[in-house]
């Protein structure tokens, strides 16, 4: 596929994330505290809730774009996606009688609010790069024994808290929480010294199930995806992990970016998962591809200083898809819901620089790396911005996703009840 043209002549550049091709899904404010649905097109934002309203779209059981929020379009369905995205396109395209009418109802990205582009019902967060979970495997139990005896059959995944999903742009203060370093006999409350994030891909599931479902349908069940990072407090996550698994150390925020890049846009980029090391059982396995070729990276910038770009990874990377994920979710009858968030788990690929985590790329701090700045980090320091970005390229245009940011903040003052 070649890059569509459009009448917004911002998305006809090759270097933006949002051409006509990708056409996605965000909230966003300007002017005013109201939230309004909009659609990504170059550096704009086109106000479709207005648009509603003026009759210049039209959806089956609308109106749907008013709620500030997409979940109403996403339950309604994939006939209701795709005409959509086909009245947008035909809005947007060079040649368009709408340019006129529809010039107005642009905002500039620089000054407008971006807000969570939906609302999240549940969060499920999965271990599906085979590097990452070997890489973390190698580092506790040794190479020989790094993937558990399961990771080749099942995607491997937690229930996480969804009133901790935020938007990109918000900042991340330093947890507390209970550590107890290997030579001391009993804990401590005190806040992460050991604070990571996790480069992921979360998928946003449209059409609710039930009962179980094939991995097909649960392609077809999926609304689109954003980046995501998972904020870590590895030293709060060694000391409560066992018998249960991550809690806590996994609660204080996870990232998304602000704009849902829709199933659709990414069709001409799906790839094959990865050739099985243990044949999949019946019920996880698909007949058309289920990843997607959508370069990744993260980047760390101290507070007010330069970025270093500390690993790229691909979509790619991942054993699972999340296609898998939600299959598997519903196979004990679990009802998955509009508006439930699966993320990926951190996409490693197998390089140094590939390692989706500072846990990774540190290999657990005994190997600090360099900034550009001359500085060195083994995790994350406050003040330290961390951006995710990713896109799929196509011929002379990239599907992108947008930033996906977040900064740390000092640990907030311990009240005096919870004081020695």
């Amino acid at each position: 596929m070649t890059l569509l043209q459009s009448w917004v002549e911002s998305a006809n550049n090759a270097s933006t994330d949002f051409p006509l091709n990708n056409l996605p899904y965000g909230v966003f404010s300007h002017g005013d505290a109201t939230r309004r649905c909009g659609v990504a097109i170059g550096d704009m934002i086109v106000d479709v809730a207005a648009c509603e309203r003026a009759g210049m779209i039209s959806l089956s059981g609308g109106p749907l774009l008013q709620g500030g929020t997409w979940n109403a379009v996403m339950a309604a369905g994939p006939e209701v996606w795709d005409a959509l995205r086909a009245q947008l396109t035909a809005l947007l395209q060079a040649g368009s009688d709408a340019e006129g009418p529809l010039a107005p109802q642009l905002v500039a990205q620089a000054e407008a609010q971006l807000h969570m582009p939906f609302d999240v019902t549940e969060y499920t967060d999965f271990y599906a790069a085979k590097a990452h979970a070997f890489n973390v495997g190698s580092m506790f139990r040794g190479p020989e024994n790094a993937l558990p005896p399961n990771w080749l059959s099942i995607p491997i995944g937690y229930n996480g808290r969804a009133s901790s999903v935020v938007v990109s742009g918000t900042d991340v203060p330093r947890p507390w929480g209970q550590l107890k370093a290997p030579d001391e006999e009993l804990p401590e409350f005190a806040p992460s010294r050991r604070f990571d994030l996790e480069l992921e891909f979360g998928a946003i599931v449209g059409t609710p199930s039930s009962g179980m479902v094939s991995v097909n349908q649960a392609d077809d069940m999926i609304f689109g995806y954003v980046l995501l990072n998972d904020w870590s407090a590895r030293d709060i996550q060694a000391w409560e992990y066992q018998p249960l698994g991550p809690f806590q150390s996994k609660a204080t925020a996870t990232t998304i970016s602000p704009w849902i890049v829709t199933r659709a846009a990414l069709e001409p980029f799906r790839v094959d998962t990865p050739e099985r090391e243990r044949p999949l059982l019946p019920y996880l396995r698909a007949a058309r591809p289920l990843l997607y070729d959508i370069e990744l990276e993260y980047g760390l910038a101290p507070e007010g200083k330069a970025e270093t770009i500390l690993a790229r990874s691909n979509v790619a990377n991942l054993y699972y898809s999340a296609a898998q994920q939600l299959a598997h979710h519903t196979s004990s009858g679990c009802v998955m819901r509009t508006g439930d968030l699966l993320g990926s788990g951190t996409i490693s690929g197998t390089e140094k620089d590939s390692r989706g985590s500072l846990l990774e790329v540190s290999w657990g701090g005994k190997e600090p790396v360099t900034l550009e700045t001359g500085e060195t980090r083994s995790f994350l320091e406050d003040g330290d911005t961390l951006t995710l970005r990713g896109h799929a390229a196509g011929d002379g245009f990239r599907v992108g996703f947008g930033e996906c940011a977040g900064k740390v903040l000092p640990a907030v003052d311990l009240p005096d009840w919870a004081k020695d």
